[in-house]
């Protein structure tokens, strides 16, 4: 009897804690993928700086559908923005590198200048066309400030095609491919701004 009696007072406990456990899980569930969702979020908004917008863009994508551009294709977009003003719009591009397709974030202010650029995804050769996947980047970061027209179209290229910039060490394709990409979510940004904004503007 006692043997039983034990028996049964070690399945209850462990039923019961089973039961606390399955509670606890569940009930925090949201709270954890709450907080994974910031994460994320953060990782993929570190383009910009946290205290730039006071909105969760990721959560808000800008009515923008799928379309082809001169040498890229754009994804989608987000609008970034700081007390009900709009701050940056974010595009999402995908272009042909070298090895593969590459994604990009590409950040631009209002006025249509880049904020920074991203990459979100790509398969190139490591040690070489591999380093656009690095964050912080160096070379992307020689972009911030960069508009449409500054440089202008022809200075929109590698030096190596009379543009005016610098590619990556060993990386002609991947370099190139980013550059106009980058043009060409800055350009598309130029000519859909009132819309991206989501202003009259």
């Amino acid at each position: 009897m006692n043997r039983t009696a034990s028996a049964l007072a070690i399945l209850l406990l462990a039923a019961a804690g089973a039961g606390l456990t399955w509670f606890v899980q569940h009930s925090s569930a949201p709270q954890i993928a709450a907080e994974q969702r910031l994460i994320d979020s953060r990782k993929l908004l570190d383009v910009l700086a946290s205290d730039s917008y006071d909105n969760q863009p990721l959560e808000q994508p800008l009515p923008v559908d799928a379309v082809d551009l001169d040498h890229s294709r754009l994804l989608g977009g987000y609008r970034a923005t700081r007390n009900g003003q709009s701050v940056a719009v974010l595009l999402r591009s995908q272009t042909q590198g070298y090895s593969g397709t590459i994604e990009l974030l590409i950040a631009i202010d209002p006025n249509g200048r880049l904020l920074g650029v991203k990459t979100l995804a790509q398969s190139e050769t490591p040690a070489l066309g591999g380093h656009l996947g690095d964050w912080p980047n160096a070379w992307l970061q020689r972009f911030t400030g960069k508009s449409r027209n500054e440089p202008t179209d022809n200075g929109w290229a590698l030096k190596k095609d009379q543009g005016q910039f610098d590619q990556m060490a060993g990386a002609t394709i991947t370099s190139r491919a980013a550059i106009h990409a980058i043009h060409d979510a800055l350009r598309y940004f130029d000519e859909h701004r009132s819309t991206l904004l989501g202003s009259d503007t």
